[in-house]
């Protein structure tokens, strides 16, 4: 096994040991990404001048053992939606091409912090809108498990570099699913944290209410080594939760037994092809083999949380993105004679179709007039989303379904059909409207092509859930299989 397929704890154990330097670990990352970027492309921006000078920072600290933390010298790949000083921030958008943030984002500064590499910035859908990375303003990514794929969306960058061993970690952002949907179409490992346990101070707002910053890595392990260093309060970000951060991987322990764990009946029927429905069966006949208790649960809210969706986030998304009139930073159109024709052209000629999408939809919604018709009448649904999910966490301790309804789909099959592309969130969506942590990892193949089991837990039990993603991990082999690039 080359160094840059391993994760990033058996890295570190190299590193410290001194049988690895961070500048031929980084090295390795780097030629990769020059083998494998011209059919992946996952990546907007590469920095590697930078990331040489951070690596050869790293390797001072490793041999003076200063401050050394277990992503000290390891390559990490950001998604670009979230602020790096000096470095271009462009959400994928030709509107903020050549935005170049004068600070970092909170959890930017967590990775210099702990001295971890950052290598580059990867694509996603334009403002993280979207399911298959194909709404992205500069250049779709592909599937390394197979390049005619989608790797999915919105972080189908990070998700797509961390399978292709483009980077060793990667951080990804969900709205609606976009860093366990993606996990789960390119063999990953995803988790999304508790609304509010990880800063988003510097992440480019898409909807406030239901964004949030989470891992992207090879195993359950290493998802709980980087969320240690990216949860915890921030006085910078008013959502931010002051609460206890635990040692995430003290949680990794290879015992479920006695473990509640609901399926939800709705997110194993209608829509879910029989591949990925018969891999979350025996994931489930697993978790019975280790000694966990199952439980049927019907959530029958769930039904309606794509159209919930679909007026909160894009209403969200219509105010956050007002800002974006060519006035301050960002692009500006030459061809206006005037500042409302200046407003119109800026907007017109930056956004793409998704983008203007959604912006209109948004904007409809919260309209004199259709306000309590539309965007009141989904707060109160996601009232009764999170109602469903009380009830089910008083019967169990995880809930388990698939991530996605499919595996990764064709690049174009969806683009003209975008409520087909809309429903390949239905396991994700309801878990942000309430807020939970949730995680997905490799349970299957299907024609060699990755499927996902989610596991969703309580506010502020990621150490559940990744108690429970972790047995299962030691316990099969699919966190091990890989795409032949």
């Amino acid at each position: 096994m080359t160094m840059q397929h391993k994760t990033a704890h058996e890295l570190h154990s190299l590193l410290s040991a001194k049988k690895l330097s961070s500048l031929e670990l980084t090295e390795a990352v780097l030629s990769r990404i020059d083998r494998t970027e011209p059919k992946v492309q996952a990546y907007v921006t590469l920095t590697k001048e930078s990331a040489i000078k951070q690596a050869k920072a790293a390797d001072e600290r490793l041999k003076n053992n200063d401050n050394v933390t277990p992503l000290t010298g390891v390559p990490v790949a950001v998604k670009d939606n979230m602020c790096t000083q000096g470095v271009l921030t462009t959400c994928s958008s030709k509107i903020l091409a050549n935005y170049l943030p004068p600070y970092d984002a909170t959890v930017v500064e967590k990775l210099r912090a702990a001295g971890a590499v950052i290598i580059g910035k990867t694509n996603l859908d334009e403002f993280a809108m979207g399911s298959s990375t194909e709404n992205s303003g500069l250049h779709p990514t592909c599937n390394p498990w197979d390049t005619k794929k989608v790797p999915g969306g919105s972080s189908g960058g990070s998700a797509a570099a961390v399978a292709a061993d483009e980077c060793i970690l990667a951080l990804g952002s969900d709205t609606g699913g976009s860093i366990r949907q993606p996990a789960a179409f390119c063999g990953v490992v995803g988790l999304k944290p508790t609304y509010g346990r990880v800063s988003r101070f510097g992440l480019v707002a898409f909807a406030s209410s239901l964004d949030q910053i989470g891992p992207l890595t090879k195993d359950v392990r290493d998802a709980a080594l980087l969320l240690n260093y990216l949860a915890g309060h921030d006085p910078k970000d008013s959502t931010s939760v002051d609460y206890p951060v635990p040692d995430y991987q003290q949680a990794l322990i290879n015992d479920v037994k006695k473990m509640r764990i609901g399926y939800i009946k709705e997110l194993l029927g209608k829509g879910v092809t029989r591949p990925v429905r018969s891999a979350v069966e025996k994931a489930m006949k697993k978790y019975q083999e280790l000694g966990a208790e199952l439980i049927e649960l019907s959530l029958p809210s769930f039904e309606y949380a794509v159209a919930t969706y679909y007026l909160i986030a894009p209403a969200e998304a219509s105010s956050n993105l007002a800002r974006y009139d060519g006035v301050k930073f960002g692009r500006r159109s030459n061809r206006s004679p005037d500042l409302l024709t200046m407003y119109y052209n800026t907007r017109a000629e930056g956004f793409g179709s998704e983008v203007k999408r959604r912006i209109m939809l948004g904007t409809y919604a919260l309209s004199a007039g259709y306000y309590d018709a539309y965007y009141l009448k989904a707060l109160k649904v996601r009232t009764l989303i999170k109602n469903d999910f009380d009830r089910a966490f008083s019967k169990c301790d995880v809930l388990l379904s698939p991530t996605a309804p499919t595996t990764a789909f064709g690049l174009g099959e969806k683009t003209a059909d975008p409520l087909s592309m809309y429903l390949s969130d239905i396991a994700t969506i309801p878990v942000n409207l309430a807020g939970l942590p949730a995680i997905s990892v490799p349970c299957g193949l299907d024609k060699g092509l990755p499927i996902g089991l989610q596991l969703i837990g309580r506010a502020f039990a990621e150490e559940t859930i990744l108690r429970a993603a972790y047995a299962y991990e030691q316990n099969t082999d699919w966190h091990k299989q890989k795409p032949k690039l």
